[in-house]
C-alpha cells in the first residue's frame, strides 16, 4: 500500500511536466521545429532533463513498472527531439554528395592512388601480353564477357560493333551492359573482400585492368585503338573511377584489419568501415551516372572527337568535384 501511495504522489507531483514534454515532442515529430514556438524550443531541453531526473528517481525507489516504461519511452523520444538531426531527404543527399563523399575520398587519397595504379598496371600488363600473343586474350577475358569478340573476329566485324547499324547497336548495348555489370561487380567485390585483407581487393583491381588491356590490345592490333578508347572512355572515366574508389575502400578495411595501430582491431575496423562505407556508397552513385552515359550518350553519338571531348570534360568535372567540394570546415 505504501509503495502505491508513494508512486501516486510521485506521479501527481511531476506528471504535468511529463505531459507538457510529451505534447511538445509529439508536435515536433509531426511538424518539425517549425511546429514549435521559440519559447517552446527553449523549454524543451529543460523538460527533457527533468524527465531524465524523474526516471532516475523512479528507478532508485522502485516505482511501478508502468511509470518506468512510460518515462523510458518519453525520455527516448525526447532525446531524439533534442539531439537528433531532423533533415529532409534532399538535405541529407545534398550534405552527402556536397560534403561527406568528397571529403571521404580525399581522406583516402593514398588508397585511391594505389587502387588506380593497380588497375593501370593490370591494363599495361594485359595490353603487352595480348599484343605479343593474341591467344592470351582468352586467358584474360571470359567468353561470355567477350560477346564473340576475340582474335578470331574479323576487323570488319569489330568495327561494325562500334559503328554498325541496328543489329550492331543491339550487340553494342548488350556488350555495354556486360561491361557495366562486370566493372560494378568487381568494384563492389573489391570493397566487400576488404574484410579479408587488402590482397584480394588488390588482385581484383589488377585482374580488371588485365581485361581492359586485353580488349585495348585486340582493337589496337586491328588499327581501331582510337575508335575503341573513344567508345569506352566517355563512360569509362566515371565507371573506372568508381571501381578505384571501391577498391580503395576495400584496401582501407584491409589496412585496419592487418595494421590496427594503437586501436583495438575491432574498434579500428568499425571506425574505418564507416569512413570507407561513405566512399563505397558514393561510388555506387558514380556507377549509376556511368550507366546513364553508357546507355544514352554513347549509343547516340558516334563522332570520335566528340566522344573524346566528353571523356575529357567528364574527367575534369569529376576531378574538380572530388578535389574541391566540401572544403569548408566541417
Amino acid at each position: 500500500m505504501s509503495a502505491t501511495l508513494k508512486s501516486a504522489a510521485f506521479r501527481a507531483e511531476r506528471e504535468a511536466s511529463w505531459r507538457e514534454l510529451e505534447a511538445l515532442v509529439l508536435r515536433l515529430e509531426k511538424g518539425g521545429t517549425r511546429a514549435l514556438a521559440p519559447h517552446e524550443l527553449a523549454r524543451l531541453p529543460a523538460l527533457y532533463r527533468a524527465a531524465l531526473s524523474s526516471l532516475s528517481v523512479a528507478r532508485a525507489i522502485s516505482l511501478d513498472r508502468n511509470v518506468l516504461e512510460y518515462l523510458e519511452s518519453l525520455s527516448g523520444r525526447a532525446y531524439l527531439a533534442v539531439y537528433g538531426t531532423r533533415r529532409r531527404l534532399r538535405e541529407a543527399l545534398g550534405d552527402f554528395f556536397v560534403r561527406r563523399f568528397p571529403r571521404a575520398v580525399r581522406a583516402h587519397a593514398w588508397h585511391v592512388a594505389i587502387a588506380a595504379s593497380l588497375m593501370a598496371l593490370g591494363s599495361v600488363t594485359g595490353f603487352a601480353l595480348t599484343a605479343s600473343d593474341a591467344e592470351r586474350f582468352y586467358a584474360f577475358v571470359d567468353p561470355m564477357y567477350a560477346q564473340g569478340r576475340g582474335p578470331a573476329s574479323s576487323t570488319a566485324s569489330l568495327r561494325e560493333v562500334l559503328y554498325g547499324g541496328k543489329d550492331a547497336a543491339g550487340m553494342l548495348k548488350t556488350f555495354a551492359m556486360f561491361l557495366f555489370q562486370h566493372n560494378a561487380r568487381i568494384g563492389l567485390m573489391a570493397f566487400a573482400v576488404g574484410f579479408a585483407g587488402a590482397v584480394p581487393a588488390a588482385l581484383l583491381l589488377f585482374s580488371n585492368g588485365l581485361v581492359m588491356g586485353a580488349f585495348g590490345a585486340l582493337y589496337t592490333g586491328r588499327g581501331l585503338g582510337v575508335d575503341f578508347f573513344g567508345w569506352m572512355l566517355p563512360h569509362g572515366v566515371t565507371e573506372l573511377t568508381a571501381v578505384a574508389l571501391c577498391g580503395a575502400a576495400g584496401m582501407a578495411l584491409g589496412q585496419a584489419l592487418l595494421f590496427p595501430g594503437r586501436e583495438e582491431r575491432l574498434a579500428g575496423l568499425a571506425r574505418r568501415g564507416r569512413e570507407a562505407g561513405v566512399v563505397a556508397l558514393g561510388a555506387v552513385a558514380l556507377f549509376f551516372v556511368a550507366a546513364l552515359i553508357e546507355g544514352i550518350f554513347r549509343q547516340l553519338v558516334h563522332a570520335v572527337p566528340v566522344r573524346y571531348a566528353v571523356a575529357l570534360g567528364s574527367a575534369g568535372v569529376l576531378f574538380a568535384y572530388l578535389a574541391t567540394s566540401g572544403r569548408e570546415k566541417p
